[in-house]
């Protein structure tokens, strides 16, 4: 399987760490990568990693490209993909987080890859895919949406808790990290809250999961809110998601099941431990729910707590589509 990464931001280069050194990268070749950043810094930010720590291995930038395990790959930097020749490329992963407009979502059709996965919600995109909510959809889709972090977390835990006990209504929170949409200090931003210092507040704002969710597993549409707060961590985030059930149900029981059903979910885990933000870094699931934190009030309404590392969890879930659209 080949592929391509236009984009070599925070979720560019934690999908290459996964290819390099996991089993999941097996059988996947690296063929390109497109940046409008210059080699040298291309290669220093993969090599040094402020939330993953240091590559294990030595990375160098030269020759127009990245050595790394060795492997050369091709550096190139172009704004518009069309100007590269993909031809041979399976599935282009776009990472650069503009491709909103159908004209950048097809640039890597033009420019001869046969798919193109987006990293986010894409308007442009024949399908917004979920792995473990509604993959089954995927069929022969030519530009994929890998939804959000966030969606990635929320939709297979309701759609997996919807088959267990029917939801009658549900409302999710997002703990989230900050994020580069939000200033280091003070300053101007369309939404006045998260124009505030990042590291410093926690900030109330909304999430794109929201109405993602809603998309992804349809029948539960107008059932489902959401809201964020992001906080002053740089990685791995939280879901507090609280339901009200259809039908009552047994307090006894119910954590069993679900937590039975997890275990056999691709994407979803369980821990029975008191655990904090900082030790699911580099967990690849796309939530893990946290046992302790598990409540129930009369049977009916159900709340659940859950971990994701949200760019570590998520490139994980663009690798696993990606092979799916190249199969």
């Amino acid at each position: 399987m080949k592929i391509a990464i236009n984009g070599f931001g925070r979720i560019g280069r934690a999908i290459l760490r996964q290819i390099l050194t996991t089993e999941r990268g097996a059988g996947i070749d690296v063929v390109a990568i497109n940046d409008i950043a210059a080699l040298d810094i291309c290669s220093y930010l993969f090599q040094y990693d402020s939330t993953f720590g240091p590559f294990p291995h030595e990375v160098t930038g030269h020759d127009g490209h990245l050595h790394v395990m060795g492997k050369r790959i091709q550096m190139h930097h172009q704004a518009d993909l069309t100007q590269l020749d993909l031809s041979g490329v399976d599935v282009v992963l776009e990472c650069t987080g503009v491709a909103r407009s159908s004209d950048v979502a097809q640039r890597g059709l033009t420019a001869g890859a046969r798919k193109v996965l987006i990293s986010g919600p894409s308007p442009a995109a024949e399908l917004t895919c979920v792995l473990g909510a509604n993959d089954a959809l995927l069929g022969d889709a030519r530009i994929v949406s890998n939804a959000s972090c966030t969606t990635n977390g929320t939709a297979p835990l309701i759609a997996l808790l919807d088959r267990l006990a029917p939801i009658e209504r549900a409302h999710m929170t997002t703990i989230h990290c900050y994020t580069n949409s939000q200033p280091m200090v003070d300053a101007p931003r369309g939404d006045f809250a998260r124009s505030r210092a990042g590291a410093l507040s926690m900030v109330p704002t909304t999430t794109s999961a929201s109405h993602l969710v809603e998309e992804v597993v349809p029948h539960l549409k107008g059932r489902i809110s959401g809201a964020a707060v992001r906080v002053p961590t740089a990685s791995v985030s939280a879901i507090d998601l609280v339901a009200q059930l259809h039908e009552s149900q047994d307090s006894a029981t119910l954590p069993t099941r679900l937590k039975e059903a997890i275990a056999k979910s691709p994407v979803l885990g369980w821990t029975d431990h008191p655990l904090v933000s900082s030790d699911l870094r580099s967990r690849p699931e796309s939530l893990v729910l946290a046992g302790p934190e598990l409540r129930m009030i009369d049977n009916r309404q159900l709340r659940l707590f859950g971990w994701y590392d949200n760019e570590w969890g998520f490139s994980a879930r663009m690798i696993d589509i990606a092979r799916r659209m190249a199969n």
